[in-house]
């Protein structure tokens, strides 16, 4: 690639978005859900009073000694096997020396050359098929010890910063994507699989509010100029509080790199790496400092760490303690329950207890209702749009749902019987949500009866002979208003089946 390749204003201005290559690598720092600091017996707990959780390692009084947390070690090697990392059976620990006021040491504690994880992928894929399914290569993932946090007068009263150093020394991975995105929507995917992985292997709570899962984002553009390249200036683009926020801002960072290549031509040799901060509010980047390269922080082996030996059998230990991956259960759900690739997303971006609330339920119908056509997708359909609705409206979780999966597959059991529809199944689950009650006792507080087939008929020839208007309509072709009749049908007999009702009023009526 020609990174020097001199253009005239004529030139830069006849490219178009056609010519550009968007180029993303992301750096995604991941808050281990241990119960002490990496090498302090600290606590993590979040919001503890500023400055509580703190002792003489944490912030670096001379003297004291570092110990490495086991559980931190365990959980990066988990995290590194999930995401199809090369586990490194030696890594050791290095200082990353630089200056920042919530940094007590003046240096990190980190992972320069041997990372506890190597290259790995994760792949990625959109439901809807807005990019093509591919696999994002991953670097390296190391661990290293969190900053403190530096709180700044946001009032406008110029009121002096303080240092709260509660999260220093809080055990990190960092996981370090090569640039293989190639739009934001990708970048968005690739975040959102990362998390619901993290959160299925039980490594990180994810929370990107308290800090639990922060984001940068490193961007430049290739541009086809006359058939040679050229690549802008990288920028690493910080303050990525959600995954929403980093769609937006790569996107938006793209767009301003065109725009300033546009007008200065200067390629990626021309210019140092630069910081800039995602300002949501404004939607738009705004420049911090250039970027520090490798040298800059004069990386160091830690003399008071000693390196770290993981045996084979201790990776396959950790291995096995992998149950679920999203991955694995999105073709389980497809391949065993017959669920188109949406409906597979929607269950298994829940996390694994509704994808375990929802194999019961589907389970249970396939074997009550032989008959069923799509078992896995009623049961689906179920899940979705009423359990999920409750735990949305209730903020709780699956475990806390009232009906189990058991008695709502029993339910829809019921409906596929044809004992009632499924407005009045909805009823029923209303009912047993509300009062704790039991299928059969619902049933019997909604006064919900089998209509048998006598009535039904009964019923549908009452009705043709009071709506003799609406019948002709029928018979012209207009067969949509065989709607207003189970209308009629259902105020005379709640219990009966919209569905038996039209097919016996089209039968009666020679149609």
């Amino acid at each position: 690639m020609n990174q020097t390749l001199e253009t005239t204003p004529a030139q830069r201005d006849a490219v178009t978005d056609a010519d550009v290559t968007l180029i993303v690598g992301l750096e995604v720092h991941v808050q281990l859900d241990t119960q002490s600091k990496l090498f302090c017996n600290c606590s993590t707990a979040y919001g503890a009073d500023a400055n509580t959780q703190t002792c003489p390692v944490c912030t670096g009084m001379p003297g004291t000694l570092p110990v490495i947390n086991e559980r931190a070690l365990e959980l990066a090697i988990k995290t590194g096997l999930a995401l199809n990392c090369k586990i490194a059976n030696y890594t050791k620990w290095d200082r990353k020396n630089y200056f920042y006021p919530d940094l007590p040491k003046g240096y990190q504690i980190s992972q320069f050359d041997k990372p506890i994880c190597g290259e790995g992928h994760l792949t990625i894929s959109d439901a809807k098929a807005a990019f093509e399914t591919r696999d994002i290569q991953i670097e390296r993932a190391h661990l290293e010890e969190d900053a403190g946090k530096s709180i700044h007068d946001e009032t406008g009263a110029k009121k002096p910063s303080k240092i709260d150093l509660n999260r220093t020394g809080t055990p990190l991975l960092e996981i370090v994507t090569k640039p293989d995105l190639r739009s934001a929507e990708e970048a968005k995917a690739f975040l959102t699989e990362l998390k619901l992985i993290l959160t299925y292997i039980d490594v990180s709570d994810c929370n990107m509010q308290e800090g639990s899962l922060r984001c940068d984002g490193n961007v430049n553009l290739h541009i086809n100029v006359d058939g040679q390249k050229i690549a802008t200036p990288i920028v690493e683009v910080k303050n990525l509080n959600s995954f929403r926020a980093a769609e937006r801002a790569i996107a938006y960072e793209a767009a301003r790199q065109l725009r300033v290549w546009k007008k200065d031509g200067l390629g990626i040799a021309d210019a140092p790496k630069q910081t800039r901060g995602w300002d949501d509010a404004n939607q738009k980047t705004t420049k911090s400092r250039e970027k520090e390269d490798a040298a800059d922080y004069r990386y160091f082996p830690d003399p008071d760490l000693i390196a770290v030996e993981t045996t084979d059998q201790e990776i396959n230990a950790i291995a096995a303690t992998i149950e679920y991956l999203p991955a694995k259960l999105r073709t389980e759900l497809m391949e065993d329950y017959s669920l188109e690739a949406y409906d597979t997303e929607v269950i298994v971006s829940q996390g694994i207890g509704v994808v375990k609330y929802y194999k019961t339920v589907a389970d249970f119908l396939t074997k009550s209702a032989s008959g069923l056509k799509s078992p896995g997708k009623t049961a689906s359909n179920w899940v979705a749009q009423e359990v999920l609705r409750y735990l949305n409206e209730q903020n709780c979780e699956i475990g806390d749902y009232p009906v189990s999966g058991g008695q709502l597959g029993e339910l829809l059991g019921r409906i596929a019987k044809g004992d009632f529809d499924q407005t009045r199944g909805k009823d029923v689950l209303a009912q047993m949500l509300e009062n704790g009650a039991n299928l059969e006792a619902a049933v019997e507080k909604l006064g919900i009866k089998t209509v048998d087939a006598g009535e039904v008929e009964a019923l549908c020839q009452q009705i043709i002979e009071e709506n003799q208007g609406v019948i002709e309509q029928i018979k012209g072709g207009k067969v949509q208003a065989v709607g207003s009749l189970i209308g009629k049908a259902k105020k005379l007999n709640p219990n009966i089946n919209p569905n038996l009702v039209k097919e016996t009023i089209l039968k009666q009526i020679g149609i």
